[in-house]
């Protein structure tokens, strides 16, 4: 089993994936891939996808999460399992489709022996659908006590580390055992995952790097995450060690989920700021481009199950709960606290804000209780000691305080309290009060709403008033969607006391309104909404998988797909030269930076060996050699003296060289340039107030390039230039456009575009129309070139059977229909044409000599 045997820690975290030994066991499916699953190599991990049609038909669900959501208890030698009605990963069911089938895979709550581990998983398979995780125990104490209680909760909840006594040191052997128990949960799924049918589902923080494991086995897998708890800001994040490792992870997802925007827009900070990706709204989606493929962004707040509670409300009436609670705080205003042991609830915080109204409004002394109920704590996290002791000297020093024979302002429960016995303290608050500092979501207020409405349909007398209050902190998830509660910052303990008494003393009316307005959103927002509506933006986002070319690339945690359109392949350097030699008329359009120099490199002239090759296809008549670049005519035109026969089209083609002995032309249509006076103040304007943008100035045109500044306020400022500018030179004849990191500020009617459909014109004109085009480029500009070729071919400016080859250098989106990976192959393939060149060239001297 795995269980007993896991691979070399550190290879996990580097990214050597090695396949992890495991004994065979039967499986539930027939699998995509034939064989067992011991059988799989990783080196399979770079395929598109299974050739094998898949074993069923139907769609299925495949969630995954630290833990199932089952009970499981052994009595007397043997196991007993039930499902757990409380678990949001058994109720998010109820809004899949009845028909699709559902597994879960995931770890037991408690501890199966390893003799024990083959016979517990069947029967958890056979009756539950459920694929049991087993790992050592040290594994599982450095992954969830260490690396995920230690390291990612506090941080996620805006506790950086700045002490070892106080968050505690990234431990990189920590971060290895997340990694080798992500790993683990893999090995699971795929045991049972048809990659072509089924959809998985991975939940919450424990599993974050697991989208990369997936992915790198099943390039078209359908693969969303739901983050439960919340997402700093970038500034948080941003200290973590393994930052970018975690990000690139989750984006191997095709759709991740948030309970807020707020959470959300940290994410997408962190990815524009870190990876210098961007987002963008369309039709009301938020969407990531990453490597051809668009990652979703869903933000929607969890729900409860309404049915649940229902029941539940149902047994606490049977059992008299209800009534026993009434008369043991009769004539008294319970206020409630429900919250786990953990320092980020701010359960202290409560307590002095009620200690605060208290003090400060005698009139609810003897008649206010706020009853806090404390959940055991959920692991080992930090100083859960510490804050335990904080709040029981708390509450000893108020009830000491203010406490009298027969009242106690603080009723402290820190023992295991019934799912009943809550559902009774539901019904008998006047108000719930939430103060945490930072909470994912916190459902104990739409728990409570439910509640105080009462059984549907039922007219008992314990179904309680149709009113309710809450104080709730606004740190919290469900925090937004409760306009009508009274939103707190819990660390301003005066405001909090305030709000208390506000609660406690608006008229009924008043709260009737509050507690319909929420009943409403709760009702219908609960968490069968929730997860259909997961699910159809997760089959929106994924309805193309089948459609484009996929193949992974990149090592480690950098491992990404890469999406592209089918007819979009590599150059083939030997077809290219066939074609070449056939061609009697060839257009040869090069772009520069990025194409023919590497966009890194420091010395920006071009190097000799490349001055050589296009030497040598200039030498070549059929040719017509012409660099297509943004850069300034001078520069250019130096770099390139030794190519006395090459063209070049500077400035995006404003100025234009048929070759070295011909003077330059412009191409413009307009030569006034009193424009430059209105834009250049503007520009320096913003310049001096964006820290690390600059301005361009070019012969026909202005840039203002802000790529080492803020991305945020930079792009910010970017955004109201163009606005700005675009005001101002409404009745000009320029061109105001954004590219990236740039806005820049040109002649109208000037594109690499425009001078590529004028160069074929001329030389259709002179008697040599084109019947070879090569045009290669790297970036958005030389996108104008692709397309211009293909509007050259339906204005017959190309012969009717010309070869046309666009390439773009590297593996991204674009019009063109070819591509070369890099800069290095560009020159390789130039050689392999200036060979073919000088080969011709010689022959047909040979033949002048014989004649």
């Amino acid at each position: 089993m795995i269980s007993r045997s896991y691979t070399n820690l550190l290879d996990l975290a580097s990214g050597n994936f090695p396949v992890m030994g495991r004994e065979r066991r039967r499986l539930p499916r027939v699998m995509t891939v034939p064989g067992n699953v011991s059988e799989f190599d990783e080196d399979q991990a770079y395929s598109v996808s299974s050739d094998n049609p898949s074993s069923v038909s139907s769609d299925r669900m495949i969630i995954v999460a630290n833990r199932l959501p089952l009970k499981a208890e052994k009595r007397n030698g043997s196991w007993s399992f039930s499902w757990d009605q409380d678990s949001l990963y058994l109720q998010l069911k109820d809004g899949l489709p009845e028909d699709m089938e559902i597994l879960y895979v995931g770890s037991l709550s408690v501890d199966v022996d390893s003799q024990e581990q083959d016979d517990v998983a069947q029967i958890l398979l056979d009756k539950f659908k459920c694929v049991p995780t087993f790992f050592p125990p040290d594994l599982q104490s450095k992954f969830y006590d260490g690396f995920c209680k230690r390291q990612l909760w506090p941080l996620f909840h805006y506790m950086l580390p700045f002490s070892a006594d106080h968050g505690g040191r990234f431990d990189r052997s920590l971060w290895e055992a997340y990694v080798a128990t992500n790993k683990l949960f893999f090995q699971k799924v795929i045991e049972v995952i048809n990659p072509d049918d089924d959809f998985v589902w991975i939940h919450d923080y424990h599993l974050m790097v697991l989208p990369t494991f997936l992915r790198r086995r099943f390039n078209r897998i359908r693969m969303g995450f739901f983050l439960h708890s919340p997402f700093p800001s970038s500034e948080i994040y941003r200290s973590l060690p393994v930052r970018e490792e975690i990000l690139k992870a989750l984006l191997n997802s095709d759709l991740i989920g948030f309970h807020t925007f707020d959470y959300a827009r940290h994410f997408l900070t962190c990815c524009s700021r870190m990876l210098g990706l961007e987002y963008q709204s369309k039709r009301g989606y938020i969407g990531l481009e990453y490597y051809g493929r668009t990652v979703g962004i869903k933000i929607m707040p969890v729900g409860i199950n309404m049915g649940r509670i229902q029941s539940v409300m149902r047994y606490s009436e049977e059992e008299g709960k209800v009534t026993e609670l009434r008369n043991r705080f009769q004539g008294k205003t319970v206020l409630l606290g429900i919250d786990d042991m953990d320092i980020f609830k701010g359960i202290n915080l409560k307590l002095l804000a009620m200690e605060q109204m208290l003090r400060q409004h005698s009139n609810w002394r003897g008649r206010a209780v706020l009853v806090q109920i404390v959940n055991p704590a959920r692991g080992k996290g930090v100083d859960v000691d510490e804050i335990r002791g904080e709040i029981e000297e708390s509450c000893r020093r108020i009830n000491g305080e203010f406490g009298k024979p027969g009242y106690q302002p603080i009723i402290y429960i820190d023992t295991p309290v019934s799912i009943n016995e809550i559902n009774a303290y539901y019904h008998i608050a006047e108000c719930v009060v939430v103060t945490a500092v930072r909470d994912g979501m916190n459902l104990t207020p739409y728990e409570y709403i439910v509640c105080r409405q009462g059984l549907l349909g039922s007219e008992s007398d314990f179904s309680g008033p149709k009113k309710s209050m809450l104080v709730a902190s606004e740190f919290i998830g469900c925090s937004p969607s409760l306009s009508g509660a009274i939103r707190v910052n819990p660390w301003n303990v005066e405001a909090t006391g305030e709000a208390l008494n506000e609660a406690l003393s608006m008229s009924d009316a008043e709260k009737q309104l509050r507690h319909e307005k929420h009943f409403r959103y709760v009702s219908t927002h609960d968490v069968a909404y929730w997860s259909r509506s997961f699910l159809q933006d997760l089959e929106r986002i994924c309805v193309d998988h089948f459609k484009k070319r996929c193949w992974g690339m990149g090592i480690s945690f950098g491992f990404r797909v890469v999406a592209l359109d089918p007819n979009f392949r590599k150059l083939s350097i030997p077809c290219i030269v066939s074609d070449y030699k056939r061609a009697k008329s060839r257009a040869i359009l090069l772009d520069y930076d990025g194409t023919l120099m590497p966009q890194n490199s420091i010395n920006k002239a071009p190097s000799q060996e490349v001055l050589n090759f296009l030497d040598a296809l200039c030498e070549d008549k059929k040719n017509s050699i012409f660099i297509v670049s943004g850069r300034g005519r001078e520069s250019l035109g130096k770099w390139f003296t030794p190519c006395k026969n090459i063209g070049i089209a500077a400035e995006h083609g404003y100025f234009l060289r048929w070759s070295g002995n011909e003077e330059w032309e412009t191409c413009g249509q307009n030569s006034d340039f009193g424009w430059m006076q209105i834009v250049e103040p503007v520009m320096k304007q913003y310049t001096e107030s964006t820290d690390g943008s600059s301005i361009e100035i070019k012969e026909s045109a202005l840039v203002w390039q802000y790529r080492d500044a803020d991305p945020g306020f930079g792009s910010l400022q970017a955004k109201e230039m163009l606005e700005h500018l675009e005001s101002v030179l409404a009745n000009e004849p320029v061109a105001v456009k954004s590219g990236h990191y740039i806005v820049e500020v040109k002649p109208q009617g000037v594109s690499k575009g425009s001078v590529s459909e004028k160069i074929f014109s001329s030389m259709a004109e002179k008697g040599k129309p084109v019947d070879f085009v090569l045009c290669i480029g790297d970036d958005r500009s030389d996108e104008d070139m692709f397309e211009a070729i293909g509007n050259a071919m339906s204005k017959r400016l190309l012969c009717d059977n010309a070869l046309v080859f666009a390439c773009t250098v590297g593996q991204k989106p674009s019009k063109a229909k070819y591509y070369l990976d890099d800069t290095t192959e560009v020159t390789s393939m130039l050689e392999s044409l200036a060979e073919a060149s000088e080969a011709s060239n010689f022959s047909m001297r040979e033949l002048d000599d014989a004649l």
